[in-house]
């Protein structure tokens, strides 16, 4: 039901309220507020659900205030530092949501090389903090995520091959517990809630604090090389990425090329190959680890060149703005030849102009690291495919769902970020077995009632 204004669902009376506000910091928002609408938007625009509350979050207490008034009045909790979660888990209909985009500070500390940030700084406001002092951490692809929900899921993005994922270079974290505690997790605190958090998501608590360490990295070569979309383009793409240097990170995108003033007239709306290269290294040797990718065809455009590693966030999207999206994907130990002419079938006949299939190489540091170091249990695979629409007709659904019925049996397990609303079996898809049953022992620890259950939701063992 979507509730009037000024009434509560849950066991909340008009008191509980008024207390829980003239506690916090923040901000109380209710649906009959001016900014509700603005305030309960994600970042995908086909979701569309109306919390009764939503606090905006100023510190680590609003954050416990939070929790407690929604535990304690039955409401439903949802948790969003960006919003950028595919299926909306952000937000939640009639329950309380609680916004962290506001807990956004960064403290760079360059003779440790180590940084501490909390969960709605982005990875645009990172790199441009650390890039002063010629430091990097490896966060997503994404300017406008947050490290809030890329962090404990993982983090992928275009330093992955040379430093890792994000929790790779995890030292702690400050978190909020179901039961109303802030605690300290690492190596030796806590040390199976800080093995979950690297990669179960939120299921386990809020995390209000992250302390990284960072890396050197200054000037790197990155930019967009635009190749056609032929199955030879496709295999030498595939078969290189994986195994150049560490120091070269790459992102390929297959889609119709779009009206960009660099692409001949000619080329316009044709199948095309789109890599977002980054290379963290020494740039002359950056040009010739670059050159078997513009070898393997005569280039559409190509927009690589050195620059400063904060400005790579500008080419790859800004994805601040709501926009529909509709996504479907899985982690690949090999891209066959028969995958390879799926795709390229697809997208020389059937293709939706809205649609775009993403290959993401793996492999280099993020694979150095045993399976079970952390949550994330998929080192070993060679890519991440995701389809992606982003048009809001159903036939642009329908296309992921024609794609990915004839490619899941060509996946092993899911990257847990990229998993939409799709049903408690792609969450084992994210999970090996014993990976499961570890996180479900640890949530049984610190969430046993299961408050934190709007995600991708572990159980806690019986």
């Amino acid at each position: 039901m979507t509730p009037t204004p000024g009434t509560a669902t849950g066991t909340a009376t008009a008191a509980n309220v008024a207390a829980l506000e003239s506690r916090l910091l923040g901000r109380l928002i209710r649906t009959e507020d001016r900014e509700y609408d603005e305030a309960r938007q994600v970042k995908n625009a086909l979701i569309d659900r109306r919390p009764d509350y939503i606090v905006r979050a100023a510190d680590a207490a609003d954050v416990l205030r939070a929790v407690e008034f929604a535990r304690s009045n039955s409401l439903p909790l949802a948790v969003r530092s960006s919003g950028h979660s595919f299926s909306g888990l952000g937000t939640v209909d009639d329950g309380l949501v609680v916004d962290l985009s506001g807990m956004n500070a960064i403290s760079v500390d360059p003779e440790r090389r180590a940084v501490w940030a909390q969960p709605g700084a982005t990875s645009a406001d990172l790199a441009a903090a650390t890039q002063p002092h010629g430091l990097a951490l490896s966060t997503g692809d994404t300017g406008s995520v947050a490290l809030g929900g890329l962090t404990t899921g993982g983090g992928i993005g275009l330093l992955s091959r040379k430093f890792g994922l994000t929790i790779d270079s995890l030292r702690a974290v400050e978190l909020v517990t179901a039961d109303g505690r802030l605690i300290v997790a690492n190596a030796t605190q806590h040390p199976d809630l800080f093995w979950a958090i690297r990669g179960g998501g939120g299921n386990f608590g809020v995390v209000t604090g992250f302390e990284f360490d960072l890396h050197p990295v200054d000037t790197v070569l990155g930019g967009v090389l635009i190749l056609p979309a032929t199955a030879e383009v496709i295999r030498g793409f595939a078969d290189y990425t994986v195994t150049a240097p560490d120091e070269l990170t790459t992102i390929g995108s297959l889609m119709r090329t779009p009206l960009l003033p660099m692409v001949p007239a000619e080329m316009h709306g044709k199948p095309a190959l789109f890599i977002l290269a980054c290379y963290a290294g020494d740039v002359d040797e950056g040009q010739r680890v670059i050159a078997p990718l513009r070898d393997l065809a005569e280039p559409i455009a190509d927009m690589i060149q050195p620059m400063p590693y904060s400005a790579i966030f500008s080419l790859g999207g800004g994805g601040s703005q709501p926009s529909p999206i509709t996504t479907k994907g899985g982690l690949m130990r090999e891209l066959s030849d028969d995958v390879i002419q799926l795709l390229v079938d697809d997208l020389h006949t059937a293709f939706d102009s809205f649609a775009m299939i993403q290959l993401r190489p793996l492999g280099g540091a993020i694979a150095r690291i045993p399976n079970d170091a952390t949550a994330f249990a998929h080192r070993d695979k060679s890519l991440i495919l995701a389809l992606i629409n982003m048009g809001i007709e159903r036939e642009n659904q329908q296309w992921v769902d024609r794609m990915w019925g004839a490619l899941q049996e060509h996946t092993s397990g899911a990257y847990v970020n990229f998993v939409g609303d799709e049903g408690e079996s792609r969450i084992a898809d994210a999970y090996p077995a014993e990976t499961y049953a570890r996180l479900s022992k640890v949530k049984r620890c610190y969430d046993p009632t299961n408050v934190f259950k709007i995600n991708q939701n572990i159980q806690p063992a019986q």
